[in-house]
């Protein structure tokens, strides 16, 4: 089972200066290793078809709408599983959470995996990351430890990763960003691109 994981939105609560409203963790799911590779082959034929360089990222906030469409009508095909959870930061009461994005960050993903049911399990997970290398240390460490017990093991392996190098979580990237916008209404595109991989969409859990 391979696993990518990808967020839309911050994880600030500076809500005067801008920051987002709602924040979205989203995972793409696989069961099949080849399903993967034909999902890869099939991103990097669609920006050869676009005349992207190699080195150009999909990413949402990026693309036009035409582009979000294109990338994503050409993965729907595919066979895989999105699971998904929707926080609307107004509600946050903890000071921690408020205040620490780091730990806003790792609750948010511990939470994501930690109520899978059983569509998660053994799996190797990769999460678009970068950041301090003390920081990363103490994420997949912390991950690990809340995650995998003796009755369940979650984590097989766990990695953070480069998207720029990894066009599965650029597809996530794009899967994350649509599932935030289809919560602002303010958008005229709302809801075009959730549609049009719905029926990949598992759980789309609104944390309360």
């Amino acid at each position: 089972m391979l696993v990518f994981i990808d967020d839309s939105g911050d994880p600030g609560f500076n809500f005067e200066k801008g920051s987002t409203a709602f924040f979205v963790i989203a995972c793409i799911i696989f069961s099949d290793d080849l399903e993967v590779e034909r999902v890869g082959v099939s991103i990097k034929e669609l920006k050869r078809a676009l005349k992207f360089p190699d080195e150009v990222e999909f990413k949402f906030n990026k693309s036009s709408r035409k582009i979000r469409e294109k990338f994503l009508k050409s993965v729907n095909g595919f066979d895989f599983k999105i699971r998904c959870l929707v926080i609307d930061k107004r509600i946050i009461k903890s000071d921690k959470l408020k205040n620490d994005k780091n730990s806003f960050y790792s609750y948010a993903i511990k939470s994501l995996l930690g109520n899978s049911g059983e569509s998660i399990l053994n799996a190797k997970i990769r999460i678009d990351g970068s950041g301090d290398r003390v920081f990363r240390r103490r994420f997949l460490t912390y991950l690990r430890k809340q995650l995998n017990t003796k009755q369940k093991k979650i984590i097989e392996s766990c990695k953070l990763v480069d998207s720029k190098n990894n066009v599965l979580i650029q597809m996530v990237d794009m899967i994350a960003g649509s599932i935030k916008r289809s919560h602002d209404e303010s958008k005229t595109d709302s809801l075009i691109y959730k549609n049009i991989f719905k029926k990949h969409i598992e759980d789309e859990w609104k944390f309360r």
